[in-house]
């Protein structure tokens, strides 16, 4: 009983400034997740429904506008060039990203900040600024309406953030481990293979995951570059739901759903993961 009074004691009231904050964070969550509720709402309707009372609950579960949405929409073929698309892009671009973060961050060379402040001015360079010349470059090499074509700019772009993030993780372990394996006659590439690779798991799986999921929801590069529609990606297919005359809401919606389902259920898993490792990159970085 003792015990159970002094944590009391010690907890003490609550302070008015957590209320306002935890008040700011529930606010701020209700504004992000209402938009999600009220799609998977408005793709359970049918179109009337929809039109007389948007913002109602669905009346009967009209679970048919997904298989709708997945068979008019071709849905399948768009979602297997995105994986195809963002696998490979994920896969060269944490290949190279680890690569360069690692000789940035572990390597003794003159030009090493000098290339680290490159790579994150590659950051900052908008892709609708070098869109016009890279698509008149791509279609003199005979690169345009195909997925190779597609998965360079998308490595291009994916490789400074993924540089930036693995930099600082290389730089947050301790340097007595890779000087121990240099004694031990480990070389450079037995201390990037056996040792920074394995610790940096954490690094890895966030920035491949900002990578993947920023090269998935990619609009603009996919709609220039591509023009056969077999090889288009899922955003891509989801603007065909939307007509010059009309547009199927209900289909739009369940198929903006089963888009972005795979992405948000990643984030609700493994947010404290994201959350920890951006953190330490940034911070020890």
């Amino acid at each position: 009983m003792e015990k159970k009074a002094m944590v009391k004691k010690q907890r003490g009231p609550v302070k008015p400034v957590l209320i306002i904050i935890y008040a700011f964070l529930v606010i701020l969550a209700v504004i992000y997740i209402a938009p999600l509720l009220w799609m998977l709402s408005v793709s359970l309707k049918d179109n009337a429904e929809v039109m007389s009372a948007p913002f109602s609950l669905p009346k009967a579960m009209q679970f048919a506008n997904y298989a709708e949405a997945w068979t008019l929409g071709k849905l399948g073929i768009a979602l297997l060039n995105s994986l195809l698309v963002c696998g490979v892009t994920l896969v060269v671009s944490l290949f190279f990203g680890a690569m360069a973060a690692f000789a940035i961050a572990r390597m003794k060379w003159k030009l090493s900040e000098g290339m680290h402040t490159f790579f994150l001015i590659g950051m900052m360079v908008p892709v609708h600024c070098i869109l016009i010349p890279l698509f008149v470059r791509f279609a003199n090499l005979g690169l345009t309406n195909s997925r190779f074509g597609l998965m360079l700019p998308y490595i291009t772009f994916s490789l400074p953030m993924t540089i930036f993030l693995l930099t600082g993780f290389f730089r947050s372990m301790p340097g007595e481990l890779f000087e121990a394996a240099a004694i031990d006659g480990c070389g450079i590439y037995g201390c990037f293979f056996k040792i920074a690779l394995p610790l940096c798991r954490t690094g890895f799986f966030v920035s491949g995951l900002m990578t993947f999921v920023g090269n998935w929801n990619e609009l603009l590069l996919a709609m220039v570059f591509i023009s056969d529609p077999n090889k288009k990606t899922l955003p891509v297919t989801l603007t065909y739901f939307v007509g010059p005359y009309a547009t199927n809401y209900v289909q739009m919606f369940a198929a903006i759903i089963i888009a972005i389902a795979p992405t948000v259920i990643v984030y609700c898993m493994f947010s404290n993961q994201i959350v920890e490792g951006l953190t330490t990159g940034a911070v020890k970085g």
